[in-house]
C-alpha cells in the first residue's frame, strides 16, 4: 500500500464512522526516515479531525474510537499516528 491509498482509506473510514465536518491526513513519514525504528511500508501520519462529536468526548475516549476504527491500518501500515481534534 502506498501513502495516497492509506490516506484515502483513513479518511473514508473516519467519515463513515464519526460525524465530522472535516478530516485531514498528512504524511509525516519523511521526518522519521533516518530513525532506527523506521520500516519501509509503515507510515507516520498526522490526523486532524473537526468534529463536535469527538470534541464533546474526553481525549482518551475519542482516541480509543479512532484506534478502533483504524485497527487494521494501525496493525499493518501505520507506525505512528498523531491525532488532533478540533
Amino acid at each position: 500500500m502506498n501513502i495516497n491509498q492509506l490516506i484515502e482509506i483513513v479518511k473514508k473510514k473516519i467519515n463513515q464512522n464519526i460525524l465530522c465536518d472535516k478530516v485531514e491526513v498528512e504524511d509525516k513519514t519523511f521526518l522519521h526516515r533516518n530513525h532506527r525504528s523506521y520500516q519501509n511500508g509503515k507510515f507516520h501520519i498526522k490526523l486532524k479531525i473537526k468534529s463536535l462529536y469527538l470534541k464533546e468526548k474526553n481525549t482518551i475516549e475519542s482516541s480509543k474510537k479512532i484506534y478502533k476504527i483504524l485497527d487494521e491500518e494501525l496493525k499493518n501500515y501505520i507506525h505512528s499516528i498523531q491525532i488532533l481534534i478540533d
